[in-house]
């Protein structure tokens, strides 16, 4: 049985842009694999602890000499990379914040970077385990950063995204940029007009797929 993680990290619920193109994402998942399972996520609504000097010395800790309390401080990071290993696909919404990912998506990442589970301390130095998962990213910005505008060298969020995964294994990655969603709120588009050509990139997907089995 095929099982997907859909995680969502934007703050603005409803009126968030990446929301609704991974629910689409998810929806045509469902109907391709209708013997799959979702797992859901939506890290906004969790309170994630940030890494401080007894998380990371817990995380060292080899998992069979972990004492209780390391097992209890390592609890939210070992459950979130279980779903890791558990799902065959990821697809994730990330807004672009500061030209980087939002602070929950910033905080949830840094659980899952958990020794033993999704990745393994080896003599050559770090390696992740998630090698052969497919990863979709969905990153929603306000200004313009594709390329042929002004801001593609300010997008610090994607490069970061395919540096992070790349080192926990995963080597099929594929992101859609969704920039220019201020001009929504400028009134300059509809949110429905706006949404129909990313509806369809995220269709598309499924499409490809199909050819290619």
């Amino acid at each position: 049985m095929p099982v997907l993680l859909h995680l969502d990290s934007s703050p603005m619920r409803e009126a968030s842009i990446s929301r609704r193109l991974t629910r689409e994402f998810a929806r045509v998942w469902r109907e391709a694999n209708p013997r799959g399972h979702v797992i859901y996520r939506d890290v906004t609504t969790i309170d994630i602890p940030v890494i401080d000097a007894e998380w990371v010395e817990a995380n060292y800790t080899p998992r069979e000499s972990r004492t209780p309390e390391q097992q209890r401080i390592l609890a939210l990071s070992t459950e979130f990379a279980q779903e890791l290993l558990d799902a065959d696909e990821y697809v994730l919404g990330v807004p672009l914040h500061n030209w980087g990912p939002s602070s929950s998506f910033k905080l949830w990442s840094d659980q899952i970077m958990n020794f033993g589970k999704t990745v393994q301390i080896t003599p050559s130095g770090l390696k992740g385990t998630l090698k052969g998962k497919l990863l979709t990213i969905v990153i929603a910005a306000g200004r313009r950063y594709g390329h042929g505008f002004e801001d593609p060298s300010k997008n610090h969020l994607e490069p970061w995204l395919r540096t992070f995964f790349g080192n926990l294994g995963i080597d099929d990655m594929r992101i859609i940029l969704v920039d220019g969603t201020a001009a929504i709120k400028r009134g300059k588009i509809d949110m429905a007009s706006f949404l129909a050509q990313h509806i369809q990139s995220v269709r598309s997907l499924f499409v490809v797929r199909e050819a290619t089995t």
